[in-house]
C-alpha cells in the first residue's frame, strides 16, 4: 500500500512538475529546432522538397502526430500480442 502510495504521488509530480518548469516558455519541436539551426550553419541551404501536406494549424499538425504515433503503438502491441498467443497455443499442442 505504501509502495503504491509512493508511486501514485511520482507520477502525479511527473504531470504537474512540466507546467511549473518552463515558467512561459514555449515548447518548440524538433523540427523547427532543426530548421533554425540549417539557417544559422548555412544560411542559403534550399529545402529538396516542400511537404505534401500543411496543416491549418499546429493543434491539427499535433493531433495528427499524436494520431500516427497511437496507430504504431498499436499495430505493434497487436503484433506482439498476437506472436504471445500463437506461442501459447503452440505449447498446448
Amino acid at each position: 500500500m505504501k509502495k503504491t502510495l509512493i508511486l501514485l504521488a511520482m507520477v502525479i509530480a511527473l504531470v504537474i512538475l512540466p507546467f511549473f518548469i518552463n515558467h512561459g516558455g514555449e515548447y518548440g519541436g524538433s523540427d523547427s529546432e532543426a530548421e533554425s539551426q540549417i539557417q544559422r550553419v548555412a544560411p542559403h541551404y534550399q529545402p529538396w522538397f516542400q511537404p505534401l501536406y500543411e496543416p491549418a494549424s499546429s493543434e491539427i499538425e499535433s493531433l495528427l502526430f499524436t494520431l500516427q504515433g497511437s496507430i504504431g503503438a498499436a499495430v505493434i502491441f497487436y503484433i506482439l500480442g498476437y506472436m504471445k498467443g500463437r506461442q501459447r497455443d503452440n505449447k498446448r499442442v
